[in-house]
């Protein structure tokens, strides 16, 4: 045998956490999946009659969560498909940047800078219209897989 030491540098990330197995033929509609390595929510699924080789298919239909884009998965309804740990949290809104991120109040009173302005233009225009009249804003951050994004807005009344 040899005595050289082996040193294994793990430059990928196992993303281990940031999904759970979950048993196909128990996702249902509304619920989330990744497909395609995206988190997406599901907006339909069908479920297939056991052919001659065995296996009942499930064909889910999911929405993207940050991208909107349509992607579709056909899974055997015994085997595991990943689903993303999705969360969401409220921020209060501080400050809009010109180089579009926002400045957000975190529970614990600091701050989080890291974070872009929404690419849905309605969003967009409520909250820069809101921040600009001087209202207070809270905004709803969803983040999944590592990525996060403002998906909905709340006005909590004037400053």
């Amino acid at each position: 045998m040899s005595d050289e030491e082996h040193h294994f540098e793990s430059k990928a990330d196992a993303g281990a956490s940031k999904t759970y197995p979950q048993q196909a033929g128990t996702i249902r509609k509304n619920g989330y999946i990744v497909i395609k390595g995206r988190p997406c929510k599901v907006v339909e699924v069908s479920t297939s009659k056991t052919g001659k080789h065995g296996h009942a298919k499930c064909h889910f239909v999911g929405i993207d969560i940050f991208n909107g884009k349509k992607l579709e998965d056909i899974v055997p309804s015994s085997h595991n498909c990943d689903v993303p740990h999705v969360n969401r949290t409220d921020f209060q809104l501080i400050d809009i940047s010109e180089d579009g991120f926002v400045s957000l109040l975190t529970e614990s009173g600091g701050t989080k800078d890291d974070l872009r302005l929404p690419t849905d233009e309605n969003l967009l225009s409520q909250m820069k219209d809101g921040f600009d009249a001087g209202k207070d804003l809270v905004v709803t951050v969803m983040s999944a897989m590592g990525e996060e994004q403002i998906c909905a807005l709340k006005d909590i009344g004037p400053k």
